[in-house]
């Protein structure tokens, strides 16, 4: 699939990978729609590429179906990037007593579930799409995991969990959408200078990089986003979940 011309949906996308998304998109001359709950920066960011914002809460799956039928209303949906989610810090038992059971419900809701919602509207969108290019291509859905769905820490039972179905529905999604020449891929990133890193202390940011066997230090979004424009690019690219971690294996704590 060609960026350039491509319309793109972005979950999470007012700041940290989803933002780069959209701003890879925009260079290679896609049209690009940032969705997200944070009104002001989804709304400053969309003004910035030309873009539209739409805000939405990704646990609700109905106003997911609607926000991304008007998206593609009068044109097409090529491309869904889910990168809408939360990484809370809980254990299991901690010093209050057992994890919060909202807390987890709320983890997979958004993460899990939130990814789901967006992947399964913008399929149906894609199915009814004239397919494009020698292969037909209809559209793809590139969803975020986390390498944490193989080696979640101390404290990321529910965040591990819910990118842990993140990856396990990567094959069966893309096995069910095959017939309709639409392909589903997950990246899995590790230690990335997201907002959340960004708020550490420069010296805690320096350990955490130095952890990444090569290159040691943390991934820049810029590199989640060129990747995502590479699964666009590459049709040979589905049902996979491709680790972008620079080799990283995480230790428990």
């Amino acid at each position: 699939m060609d960026l350039k011309g491509s319309t793109v949906a972005i979950t999470g996308g007012a700041g940290g990978l989803g933002a780069a998304v959209a701003r890879h998109v925009a260079a290679a001359g896609g049209h690009v729609s940032v969705l997200d709950l944070d009104k002001a920066g989804g709304a400053r960011l969309a003004d910035e590429l030309g873009g539209q914002f739409h805000e939405l809460d990704v646990t609700d799956a109905a106003a997911c179906a609607r926000v991304l039928a008007g998206i593609a209303e009068g044109g097409r949906l090529d491309m869904m990037v889910n990168c809408a989610g939360i990484a809370p810090g809980a254990k299991t038992v901690g010093r209050d007593g057992a994890h919060d059971p909202d807390l987890f419900a709320r983890t997979i809701a958004i993460n899990l579930i939130g990814t789901f919602n967006c992947a399964s509207a913008a399929a149906a969108i894609m199915a009814k799409q004239t397919g494009q290019g020698p292969d037909g291509e209809r559209g793809v859905i590139v969803n975020t995991a986390s390498v944490a769905a193989y080696e979640g820490q101390v404290g990321q039972t529910a965040y591990a969990a819910s990118k842990a179905g993140v990856a396990g529905l990567t094959l069966p999604m893309a096995r069910d959408l095959a017939s309709l020449a639409i392909r589903v891929v997950a990246v899995a990133p590790g230690l990335f200078l997201t907002p959340m890193l960004q708020g550490l202390p420069q010296d805690v940011q320096d350990s955490l990089g130095a952890q990444v066997p090569y290159p040691s230090r943390l991934g820049a979004p810029e590199e989640f986003a060129a990747l995502v424009g590479h699964i666009a690019a590459n049709p040979m690219l589905n049902g996979e979940v491709i680790r972008l971690d620079g080799a990283i294996r995480m230790a428990p704590r």
